[in-house]
């Protein structure tokens, strides 16, 4: 017994793991330091900037005109009539709150869509946005019957986050067409197409349904619905990645006709929602993923699958979010509330473009600046280059990340001016 104690001796441990040269060893020894994300690093960058003019230009979420975040009338009313009900918090299903699950649907394809009518359509919760991707590519690499499950078809920009996503859900490639035209600050339509066609028939491509991210740059209702006739005679397959939902032009239906447009010509889209821009609900990490098929039965089987992918990830879903989006989009006065407000914030980001693009032309530049108002949602491409940022930082203290791309967000009446000063003085 007491050898057996011996052996359990930390000291005598000690002493064997320094002779061994062991003592130090760690199984993370080998791992190597990971590079500081780009956003995170622009926003760093502005907290330790002490200047009073200083401008965050990095941030992906709605700021008000004060520069604070901004929490929708309808949420804060929602939230009361949830707390009103001292509802519990129990599990919910795979699929997570099935009410939240039919008012997404009904959103993103409207409610009288012959998919839903036809139960061929189907929603199951997801962790806001970036998880109905996840989901997304993962239910397409496991189950996707297209001549090449390892490829998927990118926007050259695209969110950064998109080709991770992928890559991790075991695609081998990520292939990048043509989308945005650094010339024009504007859609390289040509190219688009011209990709799209020369594409081997049958492949995967993500979309952005609205306010693409980063560029701001949307195709036009027309360019939609030659794209879909496109994707009918290749035989592509749509993936719409739909963030900004009513928070692109301030109108929920028009910002998803690219998604029902594709359905009514007979694809059968997958479609990724979240609900922090429209909603406000950022950290409740709230999103649904939408998927349109032939028939019920073939839902019915799809949806297994994902639950089958869903149970070893995280189980289920939380369910707050899910319950303030259901409570609002069920009730009628609060659904025309909720309409009013992304509106209005569309509309501040609307304003803070003109205002923008007017105080460049006041102060005499003579570039063109009209992408500033054509380009749409929270995200602007201006075309400065990496040199022009860095000058942008040290001497005017605007922050931005290095492709020049802003957040018009951090956009206000009160920085509007200091900002197209140091526009102006960088590109002359």
């Amino acid at each position: 017994m007491m050898k057996s104690l011996t052996r359990l001796n930390p000291t005598v441990l000690s002493r064997s793991n320094a002779k061994t040269g062991l003592r130090h060893k760690s199984v993370w020894d080998k791992t190597p330091m990971g590079p500081p994300d780009p956003i995170i690093g622009v926003t760093e960058a502005f907290k330790r900037d002490t200047n009073a003019k200083k401008i965050n230009l990095g941030v992906g979420a709605y700021r008000d005109d004060n520069n604070k975040p901004y929490t929708l009338k309808c949420v804060r009313e929602a939230e009361k009539r949830l707390f009103d009900k001292n509802m519990d918090h129990e599990y919910a299903g795979i699929v997570g709150v099935e009410d939240f699950n039919k008012v997404s649907k009904e959103l993103v394809l409207g409610a009288d869509s012959p998919a839903i009518k036809e139960k061929r359509a189907f929603t199951v919760q997801a962790i806001s946005g970036t998880g109905a991707v996840r989901l997304a590519a993962a239910i397409f690499a496991r189950h996707m019957d297209i001549p090449d499950k390892t490829t998927v078809w990118m926007p050259d920009p695209t969110w950064a986050n998109h080709i991770p996503i992928f890559k991790d859900s075991g695609f081998k490639e990520v292939k990048f067409h043509k989308y945005y035209d650094a010339k024009t600050c504007g859609l390289d339509w040509k190219g688009f197409t011209g990709d799209l066609k020369a594409a081997p028939n049958g492949s995967l491509y993500l979309l952005h349904a609205c306010a693409h991210n980063p560029t701001g740059v949307d195709p036009t209702p027309q360019q939609w619905a030659e794209l879909s006739k496109i994707f009918k005679e290749k035989n592509h397959f749509p993936f719409f990645d739909c963030a900004y939902q009513g928070f692109a032009s301030g109108d929920p239906e028009r910002d998803a006709q690219p998604i029902r447009q594709f359905i009514k010509d007979g694809h059968t889209p997958v479609i990724a929602q979240s609900f922090a821009k429209n909603f406000g609900l950022y950290g409740e990490r709230i999103g649904a993923l939408t998927v349109v098929t032939k028939d019920a039965d073939e839902a019915a089987r799809v949806e297994s699958q994902l639950k089958i992918i869903i149970r070893p990830m995280y189980s289920n879903p939380p369910v707050y979010g899910a319950r303030v989006v259901h409570t609002i989009l069920s009730d009628p006065e609060l659904a025309k509330q909720w309409r009013s407000e992304v509106k209005g914030m569309a509309d501040r980001i609307i304003s803070m473009r003109k205002a923008l693009a007017d105080g460049l032309k006041k102060r005499g530049s003579k570039r063109d600046w009209a992408h500033i108002t054509n380009q749409i949602g929270m995200f602007c491409y201006t075309g400065l280059t990496g040199e022009q940022v860095d000058r942008m930082a040290s001497e005017f203290h605007c922050y931005l990340t290095r492709n020049g791309r802003i957040s018009i967000a951090g956009i206000t009446t009160k920085n509007v001016d200091h900002l197209a000063d140091a526009i102006h003085a960088v590109t002359k």
